[in-house]
């Protein structure tokens, strides 16, 4: 197994705009786009009033999806509900598409989740601005008192950075993890059987790499994976929902007002 802590490779660059470069991340995510539209057309094609199975569990999936985004965000956000979806499944996606050894994880660079992370962070400050206005968004850095504005400015700042580093920190983490075990396990198998002949030592398999990392693979790349994706998700939800509170006619403590 290949480990490289030196970034995603640069397959080549376009010569437009300064150059642009064409890495493991991107060939990545356009697989993983490619996958998801094909995904998307297949799954509703054929749409009928009489569902079959497949046309159940989807629209069960779908269901659950706005059933959360409700629960967390309030029924005046449903609207977020695609965005929410987009990036839960392209999180998903991104990771598990490194199990196939082919192509890199993409939430394994930084730049990818960052990029998640700072589109959360534009939504949230364009509602803000919108729902309350753009005196009263500035005034929200001196918040409870005038001495805490750094504090808040730091704070602001540092959101989508923590959202990127805990995405991107988990998946990257565990690849290195995965791929340093991995090649210590093949270490092993040579030095136990280097007593063997030539002959049968270069035919035969490292033994110890069989089921290991099977096993971290699951933790890492399934089920860490998809905890990283709900994380974020339930994130961006919290946060783009408290820039964009229910309607007045809505809001109780609001009427009271």
């Amino acid at each position: 197994m290949d480990l490289s802590v030196t970034g995603p490779k640069i397959y080549f660059e376009i010569p437009i705009l300064g150059g642009i470069k064409i890495t493991q991340t991107t060939v990545s995510l356009l697989v993983v786009t490619i996958l998801l539209i094909t995904l998307s057309y297949f799954l509703t094609r054929k749409l009928t009033k009489r569902p079959g199975r497949m046309q159940v569990v989807v629209e069960k999936l779908v269901t659950m999806l706005y059933n959360l985004v409700e629960d967390t965000m309030g029924k005046h956000n449903l609207k977020f509900a695609p965005y929410i979806g987009t990036l839960f499944l392209c999180s998903i996606f991104g990771t598990l598409i490194g199990m196939t050894q082919i192509f890199r994880s993409t939430t394994a660079d930084l730049s990818v989740t960052l990029a998640w992370a700072l589109v959360t962070t534009g939504l949230v400050w364009y509602h803000n601005i919108k729902n309350f206005g753009f005196l009263a968004w500035l005034k929200g850095f001196t918040e409870p008192i005038v001495v805490m504005t750094p504090m808040n400015i730091v704070s602001e700042i540092a959101q989508p950075i923590s959202m990127a580093f805990r995405h991107f920190g988990n998946v990257a983490g565990g690849s290195v993890l995965t791929a340093l075990i991995y090649a210590a396990l093949a270490a092993l198998s040579n030095l136990l059987f280097s007593w063997l002949p030539e002959v049968i030592a270069t035919v035969m398999p490292p033994i110890f790499q069989a089921g290991i990392p099977a096993f971290l693979s699951i933790y890492f790349d399934l089920f860490s994976g998809f905890v990283q994706a709900l994380v974020f998700s339930l994130l961006t939800m919290v946060y783009v929902g408290g820039a964009c509170p229910p309607p007045a006619e809505e809001n109780p403590s609001a009427k009271a007002e």
